[in-house]
């Protein structure tokens, strides 16, 4: 009798793993019935570590989202599954325990039916609460091995790291290769020897195309046992992305496995829905390298998931360093040259941080280190010179135990700079928080919502909530596609509308309209309220290290500063998120905060004045 293999499709990672955003969900309530109807999927993915964020910005409530998301999926008798970041649930910072039993009891009530948990870290201390959450729950706990390529991470390490998170109770095993960088030949024999331990625990493969291992890595598992593949399909299949249902199904099937057909006008339907969603907007936020397979990628071992935001990313790192080389009539570096010595640099990094796997958040925070590192020595600066403290909570211990050891460089400058280490229970880090999170939303009159979900949601991401509730988020998301859809459609020989333009004199940033033509001053756009405020304060300027969006909190317990209040040298004054992190932005001196030059999410450039210190 043939073995069946079955097929999850991973719609949500799909998008992220080729661009920055997902569907609306009025787009993901349109295709889910066609994905019904190629009657090939055993498994959808309905949401994950960005899907609530990307709704938070879009304006839309994340919540029913999920909910009108899973719902034609339960008709059908199709399972959803979601991702669940361990200590971190769905977000890059770690979560206190009641929120992260929240997220569960929410995600149920929600219709999601499957949690595949994962800590970047592979601490199982961090994902055995998150199996006791999911059955509280009544969901399925499917515990995930992040598979990376070190001297760290060897097939005895993962086959007893499953079995220790089986023992204690997981009904489930993914083969979490997230970069797409596991061997086939040793994922093969981690396969085996899970099944060999525990023949009834289902395991799922999941894998990115982007280094070329993916096809003969599903092979690999199928033939060791594997009983689901994650799989995606055309146009945001292949490249950072996963491999193609078509071609996995007819791979599997002439090797003897009982896989399901595909309706094929079903999937040409869904490909035709993908491709209108992407010329919509979400293919404004997706690099044409991003479908690419690219060899480079086993070096890095960068995740496929992270590699489509880092595309997008990369041209506003480029232009900070080409700004920095015109001042000094340098020549200009490409994305090419920047593209390879960023991934040179990940190489030297991540064993000298202990090995951590490229996997969210982690991944995000080595690939930041390094980012910022190339930049500081493309300027002339050192190494290390900018460790965001989100980062340095995974250095500490904070967030888990380092598979590997931390070098001696990094360790000496943790302890120049007074940081302790940390050996306990990660979650003993964070208490407990919904009480705060209640108290907040009642004094906003806001209602906590069905489940409690909005209380959840609001703990999950307080500083993106509290930004769809006045607005400013959908205001801002627009503007920039926006202004994504007129650099698009630009054509520089017939220039008309008035552009607003940043100009540094003497080192000090003015906004200016500059129009084309003749042009009745009246319509040209007032001045920015931030810049005036930047150009007007008294003190001594403190500017953006690096572009981003400015908060001067990053939690709700964070009191924020404001005009007036004194400083001492080290104390954090702000925050600018970049790459997926909080990056504090702490004063050199000590003074009284004369003027807050920015709003709390505004988008602010590299070198943007945004307070000022007397």
């Amino acid at each position: 009798m043939k073995r069946e293999v079955k097929f999850s499709l991973v719609f949500r990672d799909m998008w992220q793993s080729a661009g920055k955003y997902v569907p609306r969900v009025d787009q993901l309530v349109k295709v889910a019935p066609a994905i019904i109807e190629m009657g090939c999927f055993a498994r959808v993915e309905t949401n994950g570590g960005g899907f609530e964020q990307v709704n938070l910005l879009f304006g839309e409530n994340p919540n029913k989202a999920v909910r009108e998301w899973t719902k034609p999926f339960h008709e059908a008798g199709i399972q959803t599954h979601m991702l669940d970041r361990a200590l971190n649930g769905l977000r890059m910072s770690p979560v206190p325990a009641d929120v992260r039993k929240l997220f569960y009891k929410v995600k149920k009530a929600q219709g999601t039916d499957i949690t595949r948990t994962f800590c970047g870290l592979n601490d199982t201390r961090n994902i055995i609460p998150s199996i006791e959450y999911a059955h509280a729950a009544g969901m399925i706990s499917q515990c995930s091995l992040c598979i990376t390529f070190s001297p760290v991470h060897t097939i005895e390490y993962y086959v007893g790291m499953a079995d220790e998170l089986i023992k204690a109770g997981a009904d489930e095993i993914c083969i979490k290769d997230m970069a797409g960088i596991g061997r086939p030949a040793t994922l093969g024999k981690i396969v085996a020897g899970i099944k060999a331990a525990h023949p009834d625990i289902p395991i799922q493969y999941h894998s990115h195309a982007g280094p070329g291992f993916n096809m003969t890595s599903i092979l690999e598992v199928c033939k060791a046992g594997c009983d689901y593949i994650d799989v995606g399909m055309e146009p945001l299949s292949w490249g950072t992305g996963h491999a193609d249902v078509i071609s996995v199904q007819a791979m599997l099937k002439d090797a003897g496995f009982d896989v399901p057909e595909i309706n094929m006008e079903a999937y040409m339907k869904v490909r035709s829905m993908i491709q209108e969603f992407m010329d919509d907007f979400l293919g404004l936020y997706i690099s044409p390298k991003n479908r690419l397979m690219n060899s480079l990628l086993i070096g890095p071992g960068l995740p496929g998931g992270m590699m489509g935001s880092l595309m997008a990313d990369l041209e506003t790192n480029l232009e900070s360093i080409n700004k920095y080389k015109a001042k000094r009539n340098q020549p200009f570096m490409t994305q090419d040259e920047l593209l390879i010595k960023l991934f040179d640099e990940v190489a030297y990094v991540w064993p000298r941080l202990g090995y951590p796997c490229l996997v969210t958040p982690f991944s995000q925070y080595v690939k930041n280190v390094a980012l910022m590192n190339v930049m500081a020595m493309e300027k002339g600066k050192e190494r290390w010179g900018m460790i965001a403290d989100d980062i340095w909570d995974m250095i500490l211990g904070k967030a888990g135990k380092l598979p590997g050891t931390l070098a001696p460089e990094i360790i000496e400058k943790a302890e120049r700079e007074g940081r302790k280490f940390f050996t306990g229970n990660p979650q003993d880090n964070y208490p407990d928080a919904l009480d705060k999170f209640r108290a907040l939303m009642k004094e906003k009159k806001w209602d906590t919502g069905q489940d409690d979900e909005e209380l959840f949601e609001y703990a999950m991401h307080p500083a993106q909530y509290e930004a769809y509730k006045s607005g400013k988020a959908k205001e801002d998301f627009l503007e920039d596609v926006k202004k994504r859809h007129a650099e698009k459609d630009f054509k520089p020989e017939e220039p008309k509308a008035p552009k607003i333009l940043t100009v540094n004199v003497n080192g000090q940033s003015y906004k200016v309209t500059v129009a084309y033509g003749e042009v009745d001053a009246a319509t040209l756009a007032p001045a920015d309220d931030k810049v005036q405020a930047a150009i007007t304060g008294e003190g001594k300027d403190i500017t953006a290290p690096l572009e981003g969006k400015f908060f001067l909190t990053k939690t709700a317990q964070e009191t924020p500063l404001k005009v007036g209040d004194k400083v001492k040298t080290g104390d954090i004054l702000c925050y600018i998120e970049a790459m997926k992190t909080y990056n504090a932005i702490r004063a050199e001196f000590d003074g009284t905060v004369t003027a807050v030059c920015a709003n709390p999410g505004d988008t602010v450039a590299e070198d943007d004045v945004i307070m000022k210190i007397g």
